[in-house]
């Protein structure tokens, strides 16, 4: 009985290793996902990574004729547009590595 219990630890953990790598490499490849945050009827435009780090941010010229508290809630607007949409790419592609296994709510990767 003891060795059936060995094995059976042994098998977790050897799971539980190969889980914790699959994870690691998901992690890695939300830097290669991309997703387009837009405000201002597309004047102010902001590109993310699954990981939420802004990658460009694109203000068109005639926008930046206007107030500078204008442009600054644009900029804060696309900045969020961005990350839910990077969120949500994100989500996806953990959801395709997991199986189709859903987060549990509040849940944020990565961690």
């Amino acid at each position: 009985m003891k060795d059936k219990n060995n094995m059976d630890f042994s098998k977790m953990l050897q799971q539980a290793q190969e889980m914790q790598k699959k994870m690691t490499e998901a992690k890695d490849s939300l830097k290669n996902i991309s997703a387009e945050g837009q405000a201002g009827g597309g004047s102010v435009k902001v590109i993310m990574n699954g990981n939420c780090e802004m990658i460009s941010l694109d203000i068109d010229q005639e926008t930046l004729k206007e107030d500078k508290s204008i442009i600054e809630d644009l900029i804060v607007a696309v900045a969020n547009n961005a990350k839910k949409n990077a969120e949500a790419k994100a989500q996806e592609e953990m959801s395709k590595l997991t199986g189709g296994i859903k987060l549990p709510e509040g849940f944020k990767f990565p961690f």
